[in-house]
C-alpha cells in the first residue's frame, strides 16, 4: 500500500491529482484518518461505499477547504449554521444543511440534506486546497475502515483495512480520535444528531439555545446507526462501582475462554484468543483467572480526562483486537457533557 509523507509536498501534490481523476485517497484529519473521493463524481464516491462495504444510502461528510466552500453544496446557511462554522471550523463539527439538487447526490446518501465540515488537520486542509485548484470542490470522506468497524487513527490502521492499491497520506496519530459532532442545522431549532469531542453544552453556548433531540424526522447520518465502531472481540460496557462494592469482576463471571475454539475457527490466521481485554481506570486483578497457561487479563489505564480518552480510545481497541483477546471489558466513563462523544461511541460498539 502506497504510504505517502503528508507533510511532503509532491506526495500531497500527487494525491490531489489522484482525487480529481475519480480515484480514492485515505488521509488524516483531526478525528480519525478519511476514505476521500471527489464529493462531485457519483462514479468516485460510488467506489468509497464498495471498498467500505458500507450502504449505498447511509450518507457522506464532504469535507471542504474553507468555509466559503459551503456555498457549493448547501443551498441554504441557516444563522445557526452560520454560528457554528465561525466558532468551530476548522474544527470537529459537521453542519446538516439543504443540498443544491444538482450537487453530491450519491455522497447524501439521495437525501436533500448534505453533511459539511472544514477539518483541523494541515495534512487534510493543504489536500483539500491542492485539490480545489484541480477543480474539486470537497472531498466525501467517511472513515477510513471496513464498514461498521473501528475506526482508524493513524496510517497504519488504514493499513489494516484496504489492500495494497489504496493511497494514504500519514498525518501521524489523529488529536481528536473520535469523529466530529454532528448537528442539523436545516430548521430553525438545531438538532444534534452525534456528539463528539463537542459535547451538546458547548455546542448549545454558542447557539444560545437547547439542541434538540433527532425524530423520525432527521436526516440520516454518518456513524449513527444502533452498531458501530465495533472490535471483533464483543465489547462489554461495566460500571466500576459494582467492582467497588465487592463483586466479581464481570471478566471473570464470564470466562475468557468460553468462546476460545469459536475465535480460532473464525480466525484461523491468528493466535489463540488471548483471554480478555480490560480498559479502566483502576487495574483490576490480575490472578482471578488463568487458563494454559495464558495471561487472562491484559489492561490498558483509561485516563481520567474525556478528551484522552477519546484520543486513544480507538487505538486501544484495536490493540486488544490485535492480541486476540475473546471479550473487551470497558469501564463505563463518568456522566457530563464532556464524556457525550465518548459514551456515545462506547454505546454503539457495545450494541
Amino acid at each position: 500500500m502506497p504510504v505517502l509523507r503528508g507533510d511532503d509536498p509532491v506526495a500531497v501534490l500527487a494525491a490531489a491529482q489522484r482525487l480529481a481523476d475519480g480515484e480514492l485517497v485515505a488521509f488524516p484529519t483531526e478525528t480519525v484518518y478519511g476514505l476521500g473521493a471527489r464529493a462531485d463524481d457519483d462514479d468516485a464516491v460510488a467506489r468509497i461505499y464498495a471498498a467500505k462495504g458500507r450502504p449505498v444510502d447511509h450518507p457522506l461528510i464532504v469535507h471542504l477547504g474553507q468555509a466559503s466552500d459551503v456555498a457549493e453544496f448547501a443551498a441554504v446557511v441557516s444563522p445557526a449554521a452560520q454560528r457554528l462554522m465561525q466558532a468551530f471550523w476548522p474544527g470537529p463539527l459537521t453542519v446538516i444543511l439543504p443540498r443544491r439538487p444538482s450537487r453530491a447526490a450519491a455522497a447524501a446518501g439521495g437525501q436533500d440534506s448534505i453533511g459539511l465540515r472544514v477539518p483541523a488537520h494541515p495534512v487534510a486542509l493543504a489536500l483539500l486546497k491542492e485539490a480545489a485548484r484541480r477543480g474539486v470542490a470537497g472531498v466525501a470522506a467517511p472513515s477510513a475502515n471496513r464498514f461498521g468497524r473501528i475506526s482508524p487513527t493513524s496510517a497504519a490502521h488504514v493499513q489494516q483495512e484496504f489492500d495494497a492499491s489504496l493511497w494514504v497520506l500519514d498525518g501521524g496519530a489523529c488529536a481528536v480520535g473520535i469523529e466530529s459532532a454532528i448537528v442539523d442545522c436545516r430548521g430553525a431549532a438545531p438538532v444534534l444528531l452525534r456528539p463528539g469531542q463537542l459535547g451538546r453544552a458547548r455546542i448549545e453556548a454558542v447557539l444560545g439555545q437547547a439542541l434538540g433531540a433527532a425524530d423520525a424526522q432527521s436526516p440520516r447520518a454518518s456513524g449513527t446507526l444502533a452498531s458501530h465502531y465495533a472490535p471483533r472481540a464483543r465489547l462489554h460496557l461495566f460500571d466500576p462501582a459494582e467492582l467497588a462494592a465487592g463483586a466479581p469482576p464481570p471478566w471473570v463471571q464470564v470466562h475468557p475462554f468460553a468462546g476460545g475454539q469459536a475465535l480460532r475457527a473464525e480466525r484461523p490466521h491468528e493466535q489463540a484468543a488471548q483471554g480478555a481485554g480490560v480498559y479502566s481506570r483502576a487495574e483490576p486483578a490480575r490472578s482471578a483467572v488463568v487458563s494454559d497457561g495464558l495471561q487472562c487479563v491484559h489492561w490498558r489505564r483509561m485516563p481520567d480526562q474525556a478528551d484522552a480518552v477519546a484520543q486513544e480510545l480507538f487505538a486501544v481497541l484495536r490493540e486488544l483486537d490485535t492480541i486476540g483477546v475473546s471479550a473487551i471489558w470497558v469501564e463505563r466513563p463518568p456522566a457530563g457533557s464532556d464524556w457525550d462523544g465518548v459514551h456515545d461511541r462506547l454505546q454503539r460498539a457495545s450494541a
